[in-house]
């Protein structure tokens, strides 16, 4: 079976990128990462990319009058490298809805809340300042509307009592790694279909919440 191409694209540390690396390492594992893209020379995940022998480029958006010739850039790129399927993995920029047509289907997001609550920026805030007891991460196909695509997985993970965001945030990250690898493996396999603006999992996929949830005293 031909492996799906990925691309990646990064703003920061990359530790989703880090997942899907080492989910890539695997031979049994059905896709590749073909490109890691960064819109921050700076970015600490392309180190992690590098040091993976993989293909990187920087493309600094402030270096494009707009934001729809920035996105052009960052198509060409991932045409050059025949990429299947792209990866957002704190990716610090809002797509153009030129870009994301350009993907139907072929373009993931992962968002640390269960969707469609706590969109946007600083949800984990968002989630604690709640009082809600339960949050976790969502992977989701990207549509031009900020966070409403189909969603393809989530995990719920406990809100604790004495939860900061830094403490909740790392148990939502220890998810994200072990869902956003798995989504794509379930696309790579041809396992979900999108219908009706939902995604139909033909093999009702599960990840057991007991991967992610801390005992609760």
């Amino acid at each position: 079976m031909k492996k799906l191409r990925l691309g990646i694209l990064i703003s920061g540390r990359g530790s989703n990128l880090n997942a899907l690396i080492n989910a890539c390492q695997k031979t049994c594992f059905p896709a590749a990462i073909a490109i890691v893209i960064s819109n921050k020379s700076d970015a600490s995940g392309l180190e992690h990319a590098k040091k993976a022998q993989l293909k990187t480029k920087v493309i600094q958006h402030e270096d494009y009058p707009d934001r729809e010739t920035f996105d052009k850039e960052i198509y060409n790129s991932l045409i050059l490298e025949n990429v299947d399927l792209i990866c957002l993995a704190g990716f610090m920029r809002l797509l153009s809805k030129w870009f994301v047509e350009k993907w139907p289907s072929k373009l993931l997001n992962i968002h640390p809340s269960l969707l469609p609550s706590f969109k946007g920026l600083d949800a984990i805030a968002q989630t604690i300042n709640s009082g809600v007891k339960v949050s976790g991460c969502t992977v989701h196909f990207v549509v031009p509307e900020m966070d409403e695509g189909p969603i393809i997985m989530q995990a719920a993970v406990p809100v604790l009592n004495d939860d900061s965001v830094e403490t909740l945030s790392a148990r939502i990250l220890a998810a994200e790694h072990k869902c956003y690898p798995k989504a794509v493996e379930l696309i790579a396999r041809r396992q979900l279909s999108v219908s009706n603006k939902k995604v139909i999992d033909q093999n009702n996929y599960s990840l057991p919440n007991s991967l992610f949830n801390p005992p609760i005293d």
